[in-house]
């Protein structure tokens, strides 16, 4: 396995795309190893990968975001979260943390969530007084709760991997996102007092009421597809299908879908979401290799060769995400090591559900992390400021992540209240 590897590492130093390096470095290995023959069985593979009908869910929930952002839904979001909070010392700190999390329930994604808030609140939060860099180290953490807070496209993939629940698997994320959304709300107070940033007159109540009446359709989303999953109205899949009829019945309700947004809506979520299946189709290429070999089987024999001990194990597999998270997308990470990883989650008696929490906040953080976190590329450079500077501010807030990701590792319940309390969890 050595020469995979050694061949995977080189095409991505090299800059090939990712979907390119699985699917050429496994067929790669094949010949070298000696088993070129069984490079037939490849494109068998590929499909197989994708022939999955949970899967549908991916362009499904894409489509639904894509049709409430072209429908203005990221400006209702900040305008109601800046009635809310707006007031308070340094109010747009907070109105970007609770954007967040709203926009989090409806994009699904790290990367579009610090796009689509950055080039709004990264400019309002300098005007408030606020530095550049602060303002988009905040923007950038924030944006972890995108893939955390369901509807998740990196919980679906995790859940597909390892045949977890789907409906566990987003309840599972309510908890600790709301977790990282206080304790960024706190270090957001606590910056603002410390800092002296200035207080907004609060907003009228009849503002407030008019901006809830405007999101509120939309901030909903997210609650319609865990109760309708949680109570068997629906399977995830179908839950997706829902989402899409939700998302145009309000854009057409309040008139803010045309046919021309609905178009860009569909051409956006195709583009997206072929990206991801021809990841997952090549990383399938990846799979057949490591399960030829028994790498899972060979890599769990060192990892205990090294240590039994469960927190030992627990604190190698989380470096090792957070590693991987820092140069690679979170969808390939765990299309490429879950059958591994899998593995010693079970010796360590693990519950998947609980385990795949883990495993996609890891993933996610490693996204904001440096020194190559895509998260704190994109919003330092929307800010216009030094990456360096971005990440000294984007420290503490880090640091806030890695509590949360501990809890989430080392107390089952924190991760497991939610689906334990509304779905059996085996």
């Amino acid at each position: 396995m050595g020469t995979f590897f050694a061949v995977f590492a080189l095409l991505v130093a090299t800059g090939v795309p990712i979907a390119l390096v699985l699917g050429v470095a496994g067929t790669l290995y094949l010949f070298l190893s000696g088993n070129g023959a069984m490079a037939i069985m490849l494109p068998q593979r590929m499909m197989a990968g994708v022939d999955q009908f949970v899967l549908l869910t991916i362009p499904l929930f894409l489509l639904a975001g894509n049709l409430m952002n072209v429908g203005g839904i990221t400006d209702r979001i900040v305008q109601f979260a800046r009635a809310m909070v707006g007031h308070r010392r340094g109010g747009m700190s907070s109105v970007t943390v609770l954007s967040a999390g709203f926009f989090a329930g409806i994009s699904g994604s790290a990367t579009a969530e610090a796009s689509a808030l950055g080039s709004i609140l990264i400019p309002a939060m300098n005007r408030q007084g606020m530095p550049s860099a602060y303002a988009a180290a905040l923007v950038g953490i924030s944006s972890i709760m995108g893939p955390i807070i369901p509807p998740s496209i990196t919980m679906i993939i995790y859940g597909v991997l390892a045949g977890a629940s789907i409906g566990q698997l987003f309840l599972a994320g309510v908890v600790p996102g709301m977790a990282i959304a206080g304790g960024l709300l706190a270090y957001a107070s606590w910056r603002a007092h410390r800092e002296g940033y200035p207080t907004t007159p609060r907003v009228a109540w009849s503002e407030c009421i008019v901006a809830t009446k405007r999101t509120l359709p939309a901030l909903i989303l997210p609650l319609i597809i865990l109760v309708g999953i949680k109570g068997g109205i629906f399977t995830p899949t179908e839950a997706a299908a829902v989402a899409v009829a939700y998302a145009l019945f309000i854009g057409l309700v309040y008139r803010d879908l045309t046919p021309t947004s609905i178009w860009n809506a569909m051409i956006a979520t195709a583009l997206v979401s072929a990206s991801i299946l021809f990841i997952t189709s090549m990383a399938s290429i990846v799979s057949f290799v490591l399960t030829l070999e028994r790498a899972p089987q060979k890599i769990a024999s060192m990892v205990l060769a090294l240590t039994d001990n469960k927190y030992l194990i627990l604190l190698i597999l989380n470096l090792f995400l957070l590693l991987l998270g820092m140069f690679l997308e979170p969808i390939s990470i765990l299309i490429l090591t879950m059958p591994i990883l899998l593995k010693l989650a079970a010796i360590i008696q693990m519950d998947p559900v609980q385990f795949g929490t883990m495993a996609v906040l890891n993933v996610v953080i490693g996204m904001a992390t440096p020194p190559v976190g895509i998260l704190l590329f994109i919003v330092a450079s929307i800010s216009g400021q030094p990456l360096s500077a971005v990440i000294r501010e984007a420290a503490p807030m880090i640091g806030i992540c890695i509590i949360i990701l501990m809890l989430v590792a080392l107390v089952p319940a924190f991760s497991l209240f939610l689906p334990s309390a509304l779905m059996a969890v085996n």
